[in-house]
């Protein structure tokens, strides 16, 4: 098993959401589907500003959920780094978005942010769903074996995993050891980068492979093309449902 430099069995995973896009583009219009929106100029532009910062880190695994919001953002991310020429971009499903059930009737934008948000917000409750569609606790479980079975993985001590809001807020939470219980406190901006550490163990029982026995956290929401986020007083969705004029 790799481990990080100075540590024995630590590995890292960069874990990022995807760049802006937009929800009411042409394209959704067109296709009548949000899995298939792309990156805006916007969104490209955050990308890239993520892979500079990272342009110095030499990961060993990249992943995205496989959407193309999430792919263009690794793509661009690895294209700033010196070190990605031997990596090839992998799909984990396991870490795609949350979903609401049906159609979801709103007046406008920021009516339509504002609902989402709620929705985060009791997430904890038992059998809380997003907007009637997708459990939380169980889109939970999901993303919580993709990553295991990422760390389960030997001979790499550095991954970067491009993923989505919703996801990401649920894996954080996870990281705590709260559950669900902190899914609303964790705000993740549009290419923001966290960092995720873990102490991996032999396994206790004996088996082959390792296991987790520690989770730290050591950065959250890190947005390289504003590190303060001076005039950044939206919430992600709303901002990323604020209109484009």
């Amino acid at each position: 098993m790799t481990a990080l430099p100075g540590t024995t069995g630590r590995r890292r995973i960069y874990l990022m959401r995807h760049g802006h896009v937009d929800y009411f583009g042409r394209e959704v219009r067109e296709s009548g589907h949000t899995d298939m929106v792309p990156l805006t100029p916007l969104g490209r532009e955050q990308a890239r500003a993520s892979g500079l910062a990272l342009a110095h880190v030499r990961f060993d695994v990249a992943l995205s959920s496989g959407l193309p919001r999430t792919r263009e953002t690794a793509e661009l991310v690895l294209t700033a780094n010196a070190d990605a020429g031997h990596l090839t971009l992998g799909v984990e499903r396991g870490l795609v978005e949350i979903k609401g059930g049906g159609l979801i009737r709103a007046n406008s934008r920021e009516e339509l942010a504002a609902r989402m948000a709620f929705e985060f917000d009791q997430a904890a409750q038992p059998g809380a769903r997003m907007m009637g569609g997708d459990s939380f606790s169980e889109v939970q479980a999901r993303c919580v074996a993709a990553l295991e079975r990422l760390l389960a993985q030997p001979g790499w001590h550095t991954a970067l995993v491009v993923a989505h809001e919703g996801v990401n807020r649920l894996l954080l939470s996870w990281m705590t050891g709260n559950g669900l219980s902190a899914v609303q406190a964790f705000e993740q901006d549009l290419a923001c980068i966290n960092l995720l550490d873990f102490d991996m163990v032999p396994r206790e029982d004996g088996g082959v492979g390792t296991e987790i026995a520690r989770r730290l956290v050591k950065a959250v929401n890190l947005t390289p093309y504003n590190y303060v986020k001076h005039g950044m007083n939206l919430t992600s969705l709303e901002a990323i449902f604020a209109r484009a004029d």
